[in-house]
């Protein structure tokens, strides 16, 4: 990837301050549940500046990579997760992949939506609708993707991957997603989390291996896990608390769900990546038909080639291809 470097020197000096972007993994609840909080605000401002992104454009596409990259904490050795969401509103949709060596990167189809107004609230049902979700896995070993396609609203994107979820997975999973803006536009804070309900099967030897995973929950795991939901509607904006200085992930962690002894395991990167680069291109374009090649000639002295999935424009001399 060809990376956009910020230029505003306020925004700089804004990202500077503020707790380094990570993705912190944590278990609560003796076990019974789990979950991950990403702070990604120079996340989001990176996807921005690489697709020369409005502010509508960029809380979808924002909104959409912080819940995929609350996936990779979910996948098992070397995985490759792409998410598309297509609909029928002015933004038809949009395609996201996560990577668990730590990267992100997507799109949106339609990279300039129509505003007739301004915008009175972020529902996005107006500009996205009812559409679907599918979720494609593909591990190291395997020769094709597993996809699973569920119908949402879409009208809330971390709802709706909570519904992904629910319906494919039948794991009972929250996501919780924002993105602060400043008076003028600028990405002041970005992050999101996830929970999600182990089954019975799971956690600690109390609740291991030995208990029927068709169990249903006991009176004191049912009490908690509401008391974890009130907890979660409770959250205030992540994206607001993310754009001030004195704020850190732990102590959000700790503040929201103090009573369940959260623990944290794992901290990691999570970048807005891709794994493109010149000679990729090259090699594509070497492989094509020679009635194609033979209009490439045509030309002149160098291709352009834009990398739907970063933005990245690659400028490549004609005589490093023939």
């Amino acid at each position: 990837m060809i990376k956009a470097e910020i230029n505003d020197q306020e925004l700089l000096a804004h990202l500077d301050s503020l707790e380094e972007d990570k993705l912190r993994i944590f278990t609560m609840a003796d076990g019974r549940v789990r979950g991950a909080l990403f702070h990604g605000t120079r996340f989001v401002n990176q996807l921005r500046l690489q697709h020369n992104l409005g502010i509508l454009e960029t809380y979808i596409l924002g909104q959409a990579s912080l819940c995929a990259a609350l996936t990779i904490p979910m996948m098992k050795d070397m995985e490759h997760t792409a998410i598309k969401f297509e609909g029928h509103g002015d933004e038809p949709g949009f395609s996201v992949e996560a990577d668990s060596t730590g990267y992100v990167r997507g799109y949106l189809f339609n990279p300039h939506i129509p505003l007739e107004k301004p915008l009175e609230s972020w529902n996005l049902g107006p500009f996205l609708g009812e559409g679907n979700l599918t979720f494609s896995r593909v591990h190291k070993d395997d020769k094709y993707p597993q996809s699973s396609t569920v119908q949402v609203e879409g009208r809330n994107i971390a709802q709706d991957f909570a519904s992904y979820f629910a319906q494919s997975e039948q794991i009972n999973t929250a996501f919780n997603s924002s993105i602060q803006f400043d008076k003028k536009g600028r990405v002041i804070g970005a992050g999101a989390f996830y929970l999600q309900v182990m089954p019975l099967t799971g956690g600690n030897g109390r609740l291991g291996a030995q208990v029927d995973s068709h169990t249903e929950e006991s009176e004191e795991d049912l009490i908690i896990l509401r008391k974890i939901e009130n907890a979660v509607k409770a959250c205030p904006s992540l994206g607001l608390l993310y754009s001030e200085k004195e704020v850190d992930s732990e102590d959000i962690i700790l503040g929201l769900f103090r009573e369940f002894n959260p623990i944290i395991t794992l901290k990691r990167d999570i970048k807005y990546d891709c794994p493109c680069n010149e000679e990729q291109f090259i090699n594509y374009i070497k492989h094509l038909p020679a009635s194609q090649l033979e209009e490439i000639k045509k030309e002149g002295q160098s291709l352009q080639i834009k990398c739907e999935n970063c933005g990245s424009l690659y400028t490549i001399p004609l005589d490093k291809i023939f």
